[in-house]
């Protein structure tokens, strides 16, 4: 019998803080995406999430008490910070490792030695601003958009200097740092002068690149993440590929989600992820269908409220065909991978539990109360398709199947 499994992430669309961003994020306190949002745009209007049972975990006024359609609960992070990179590898079923962190300019002449005898041009063009400049196209500095430490950037002008360059750059600078990640990504239509204009200073003394501002975003986007300590093998879309089953993975999804003979669909464009959901699901039969919004994420670095608004309520509209085409024998997942509250007063990721829909047209709604890890999400998959074991997580299948609807 043929499974399907259909998993959507609104990145970044937390439903409030962790305990520990007192001690560990305490610029975090408050933050409450989801729920801010609804505050902040009171004619959003979101029927498919209502009737799903988004409402049984955000309690908010503004929505009505329907009967819920899907199981609901909350998920905790045990990754350390509020990471895309991160929270999705946990999604898919990987322990998240702590790694070093530390800014920049503590690895800068390393790094910088390492590339040059990779045979490249290096110079840090402002000492009052410093970055690495590589063969005068190719900007190495700290990612500004999360943590303190955590990530590196390669950021490139891709009408000047091809992605697989940039890659090999990228590379080298992960081979020479213990990071939690080093990100190869750019752009066309943005040229080298307007790359380094694009480079800021944060107020706890990072400096990179404010990637929105540089509109690496907007036209022929390519990005690789390189991680540290994760193992593909053991993470839900490999184990479904080893099992000949088919594996789609759609939007920044394929960015973060390594996996060798996944079918994949790049995009930022919220409608075009929703469109290539509903176009797989015509195409894969037996197996798992991954995606990623990206746009709320965005939403929530420009401290934009009205714009993540409008990127919900088209997900919203979406999801209500992606419902009513599901068999009996698909299982949906919707949740998030940690907060980005636009409203919290600075422009980072928020340190926030996420949300957890699952829906099945046989299984009986009920509440999955508030797990440890957001790999349940992935252990609950593997399940489902009767899978090996991924290596974090708990399955909720074996709760749900004994609560089957007649």
């Amino acid at each position: 019998m043929n499974k399907r499994v259909i998993v959507i992430i609104l990145d970044s669309l937390g439903v409030g803080y962790m305990d520990d961003a007192v001690e560990y994020h305490p610029q975090d306190v408050g933050a409450n995406t989801f729920y801010h949002i609804l505050d902040a745009v009171p004619s959003l209007r979101i029927p498919t999430f209502e009737k799903l049972g988004i409402n049984k975990v955000l309690n908010h006024p503004s929505l009505e008490k329907k009967e819920n359609l899907a199981s609901y609960g909350v998920l905790k992070l045990m990754h350390h910070g509020a990471d895309s990179y991160e929270g999705h590898n946990e999604i898919m079923g990987s322990k998240p490792k702590k790694a070093y962190l530390a800014p920049f300019i503590d690895n800068m002449a390393e790094v910088r030695t390492a590339l040059e005898l990779d045979g490249y041009k290096v110079n840090i063009p402002n000492r009052d601003l410093p970055y690495l400049l590589v063969n005068d196209l190719v900007i190495v500095a700290d990612n500004i958009e999360t943590d303190f430490g955590q990530i590196y950037n390669v950021s490139a002008p891709l009408d000047n200097i091809s992605f697989e360059e940039v890659l090999k750059i990228g590379e080298c600078v992960r081979r020479n740092v213990r990071v939690n990640r080093v990100i190869a990504l750019g752009g066309e239509n943005v040229t080298p002068e307007h790359l380094q204009n694009s480079v800021e200073l944060r107020e706890d003394g990072l400096v990179g690149v404010n990637s929105p501002k540089s509109n690496v975003y907007k036209k022929g986007y390519q990005v690789r993440h390189l991680g540290f300590g994760i193992l593909p093998d053991h993470q839900l879309p490999t184990l479904a590929v080893k099992e000949g089953l088919e594996v789609s993975l759609v939007g920044k999804m394929q960015d973060v989600i390594y996996c060798e003979g996944a079918n994949k669909f790049p995009g930022v464009d919220t409608e075009q992820v929703m469109k290539d959901i509903l176009n797989q699901m015509d195409h894969v039969q037996n197996g798992l269908i991954a995606a990623t919004i990206q746009e709320t994420d965005l939403a929530g670095h420009a401290q934009d409220p009205e714009r993540y608004a409008n990127r919900i309520s088209l997900v919203d509209q979406y999801l209500a065909t992606i419902v009513e085409k599901m068999t009996e024998q698909d299982l949906l997942i919707i949740s998030a991978d940690h907060g980005n509250d636009p409203t919290i007063g600075h422009s980072q990721h928020t340190r926030e539990k996420t949300f957890l829909l699952v829906y099945n047209k046989l299984l009986k709604p009920m509440n999955l109360g508030e797990r440890e890890t957001l790999s349940d999400i992935a252990a609950t998959a593997a399940e489902y398709l009767g899978l090996d074991a991924t290596e974090n997580g708990t399955s909720l299948y074996n709760i749900k199947e004994s609560n089957k609807g007649n």
